[in-house]
């Protein structure tokens, strides 16, 4: 087994059972400590909503021609957030990368729940919520349909497909690992429930053999919406004129993004939940280290997109062009860009090295680094480009974030990590079956189901 050591015996069947789903029966006070925290981010994130569906969109701080503002900044940086799921549970599934099993289930987790934080932008963003049905291709009682050569549009058929998939990937996994939790459940509502969603499940060796072919099948099916998805979000941009937005690399170089985006926030929730759920005999060192080597790969990418944007921009000899980039480094929002360029392209490149790859800690330290690089890489582009605008009837403007999209901003890191904290208490946080799967069965041990 990977997660075993020399020193200690493959535990059994049953042992996989009582360790892996101890967290749906009591998940201690580190739990509902950090659950508390994110209901309370929620609320301020609630009261900031409510406060600008009140009073308008003018206590929102962006201005013309900065329009789009931190919102959309929070769409793409989600949507960025969700692709680490399909890649770690799909992709590598199909690669059979074995060190994928620890911590697949999270990452698919979280792609659900990134996707389900990223689509509350738009509708914030619209102003009048209430209307964002208008987006969605059918006829309504204006007799309005959208423009289906809009980006945006496209949009809303990559973010739900994406997201109707996703989560049909993450049931068809769980159940067996349902089936197992109810088999050990005795309450009776949540036995019930689990019996409702464990569909049947036996464990027979039909099941298994349909199980598989579908869940071959469902990897297959996702693997391009890595590549689609993301792709489409970067339309938003490179389908306009705008000078530093209308570029072929944009495609390639969201993904890449996207990728590295994700593989840090997975490090930034394995590292805690590990320790909150005492899960270190089943998320060993090695897990870390080699998912901190994709993490140093995707960077390795995306600090050379950023030397190919800046290279092109000098070459092809556009003036505008290149005023975008010289004053994306050196002028009045200069030290965002320099904090992205920090952040996403030589603070990880420490991850060369060994010990620190295999030192959670410093692990989950370097992934905020990532966070926080990635959404100024997102803000840069958006807000940056915008704010210096080639049209001579508009002037140049500034924009900084407000009281009203921090709050908000705030409230979606809550939403996010209560989904995940509720999950981890309700569903299994880790692929019990594939585990038992890849586990040498100790001699005179009982299997257990």
């Amino acid at each position: 087994m990977e997660t075993a050591t020399a020193a200690q015996a493959p535990p059994s069947y049953q042992e996989v059972n009582v360790e892996l789903l101890q967290a749906l029966q009591s998940p201690g006070r580190q739990y509902w400590a950090a659950l508390a925290f994110c209901v309370a981010l929620i609320l301020w994130g609630a009261w900031s909503w409510n406060y600008q569906l009140v009073h308008g969109m003018y206590v929102y701080g962006a201005t013309h021609p900065a329009m789009w503002g931190t919102y959309i900044v929070n769409f793409v940086f989600w949507v960025g957030i969700a692709h680490s799921g399909t890649l770690i549970s799909a992709i590598l599934f199909l690669f059979r990368a074995q060190f994928r099993r620890a911590i697949y289930r999270m990452a698919e987790a979280m792609t659900v729940f990134a996707v389900m934080t990223a689509g509350l932008f738009p509708i914030i963003h619209v102003g009048r919520s209430w209307n964002i049905y208008f987006a969605v291709p059918y006829p309504n009682q204006r007799e309005l349909w959208v423009n289906f050569r809009s980006p945006l549009v496209w949009d809303v058929f990559a973010v739900s497909t994406y997201f109707t998939v996703s989560s049909i990937f993450l049931y068809t996994g769980l159940i067996p690992d349902i089936a197992a939790a109810r088999d050990r459940e005795t309450r009776p509502v949540r036995k019930f429930v689990y019996t409702i969603l464990s569909l049947g499940w036996r464990g027979t060796q039909s099941e298994w053999k349909h199980f598989n072919a579908a869940y071959l099948y469902l990897a297959a099916f996702a693997t391009p919406l890595v590549i689609s998805v993301h792709s489409v979000v970067s339309w938003d941009f490179a389908m306009s004129v705008n000078p530093g937005w209308h570029s072929t690399i944009f495609a390639p170089y969201f993904v890449a993004g996207a990728i590295f985006s994700g593989v840090g926030l997975v490090l930034t929730i394995a590292v805690p939940m590990r320790k909150i759920l005492h899960l270190e005999r089943w998320i060993t060192l090695d897990h870390f280290d080699k998912m901190a080597k994709l993490c140093l790969f995707t960077s390795l990418i995306v600090g050379y997109s950023y030397l190919v944007e800046f290279f092109l921009a000098w070459y092809h000899g556009d003036p505008f062009e290149r005023h975008v980039f010289l004053n994306r480094a050196f002028g009045p929002m200069g030290p965002e860009a320099w904090i992205m360029i920090t952040c996403n392209a030589i603070i990880p490149l420490v991850l060369f090295w060994k010990k620190i790859r295999r030192s959670p800690w410093t692990l989950f330290v370097i992934s905020l680094f990532i966070n926080l690089g990635m959404w100024m890489e997102r803000f840069v582009i958006v807000v940056q480009s915008l704010t210096h605008p080639f049209d001579p009837s508009v002037n140049t403007a500034t924009y900084h974030p407000g009281i009203i999209e921090t709050g908000i901003f705030v409230g979606s890191f809550g939403w996010f990590f209560a989904w995940f904290l509720l999950f981890a208490r309700f569903l299994p946080i880790m692929a019990v079956a594939e585990i038992k799967e890849v586990m040498p069965l100790r001699r005179g041990a009982g299997g257990g189901a």
